[in-house]
Formats: C-alpha cells, sequence, structure tokens
C-alpha cells in the first residue's frame, strides 16, 4: 500500500530522492524530513551545489573523466607518467585508482563496457578515441583496467585486437581483484597490489 502524504510537496519531494539507486522510499522520506529541520540556507547550497554539477560539469576533452574544465586535472599534471595510459570502464575506477597511491599515470575511461545484452557496443564507447591517443606515439604502455566480468573480458579483447600492431606493451590488472567483483568495490589495498603486479595482457589469457 502506497503512503497518504499530507502534503504533495512532501511526496513530490520523496519521490525525486527514491529515484536515486540504491534509495527506497522510507530512505528517501528520511532524508526529506531531515533536510526539512535543515537551516534554509543549508538546504539551498546542497541544492545549488546539484544545479551547478549538472548544469556546468564537463567531461575531459583527452580522457574523458568529469573536469571543471576542458582538460582534467590529471591530464594537466606534468608530473604525472605520460606514457601509460590506464584504461577503465568509469569515473568511479579512475578515483577508486588514485586512492591506492600506486599508479602515476594517465587514464581513459570508456564510459562503459561491451555489453550485446544492454545494447551497448564497441561504438556506444570511447574507444576511437583511445586508439587515436596510442597512434599520436608518446604512449608506451596501455593497461586494461577494467572489472574482471565476462563484459570486460570481451571488451578488454576488442581493445587488443584495435591496438594490435602498436609498439606499446598491452597489460592488465593481475587478478587480485575477484572474478565478477567490480573496481569501484575493491578494497584499496587489493587493487593497488592489481596495479603494482600488472601482467602482459596476452599472458593474462593463457
Amino acid at each position: 500500500m502506497s503512503e497518504q502524504f499530507s502534503s504533495q510537496l512532501l511526496e513530490r519531494a520523496v519521490d525525486a530522492f527514491s529515484g536515486l539507486p540504491g534509495v527506497g522510499r522510507k530512505t528517501a522520506l528520511r532524508l526529506v524530513l531531515f533536510l526539512l529541520k535543515q537551516d534554509s540556507e543549508i538546504v539551498k547550497t546542497f541544492a545549488q551545489s546539484i544545479l551547478d554539477f549538472r548544469n556546468n560539469v564537463k567531461f575531459c576533452k583527452t580522457c574523458h573523466n568529469l573536469s571543471d574544465t576542458d582538460e582534467c586535472e590529471i591530464c594537466g599534471n606534468p608530473k604525472r607518467d605520460r606514457r601509460k595510459i590506464c584504461v577503465v570502464e568509469n569515473v568511479q575506477d579512475v578515483l577508486a585508482i588514485e586512492n591506492t597511491q600506486q599508479y602515476q599515470g594517465l587514464y581513459h575511461v570508456l564510459g562503459g563496457i561491451i555489453s550485446p545484452m544492454e545494447g551497448v557496443g564497441p561504438s556506444d564507447l570511447e574507444i576511437n578515441s583511445l586508439v587515436e591517443r596510442v597512434k599520436a606515439g608518446d604512449v608506451d604502455e596501455v593497461i586494461l583496467a577494467l572489472s574482471p566480468t565476462m563484459e570486460g573480458d570481451t571488451t578488454n579483447f576488442y581493445i587488443s585486437r584495435r591496438l594490435e600492431g602498436q609498439n606499446i606493451a598491452l597489460t592488465t590488472i593481475a587478478r587480485g581483484v575477484s572474478i565478477g567483483d567490480t573496481l569501484e568495490y575493491a578494497d584499496e589495498v587489493t587493487l593497488g597490489r592489481s596495479i603494482v603486479n600488472r601482467v602482459a595482457f596476452k599472458e593474462q589469457n593463457h
């Protein structure tokens, strides 16, 4: 049985919060009532931060990570090793790897992985731009750091075929991350070791 709200404004707010992933209606109601108790300026700042993010956030022109400017801080950092590109599925994976403090190269965010069941093909991902970055030179290693799932492995294989003939080392993270796990939920020590102990892609698949 659905809730009987005494206020349509309350119901609309609960509907909005419950539309977020992992937020049920009971949690949404608790969050809305919490905000109701806060000072109006705090709520205004909260709402404005979401609007600012939605309207002004950009994707880095080089690696497709989220950024406040045309180029993200990682790509613009002269201290990063520009000879290495770590290929990840999404922004969360960049954050997960950065938290390990074990990698100092650049990234390339695909924006997903190949998944025929969900209608996601190679053309839906930032694979062509990765190939162009490698062809431009100055890259000697591409690290495939996709989650060790069937879809991740399929994407790894497709990228490896697209990069055939390029004078680079193609590596993948070690299987310290369990099969079927996603990188964003791996603990920092395990993920860090997987990056440090990466192996040649062909070796991983033999």
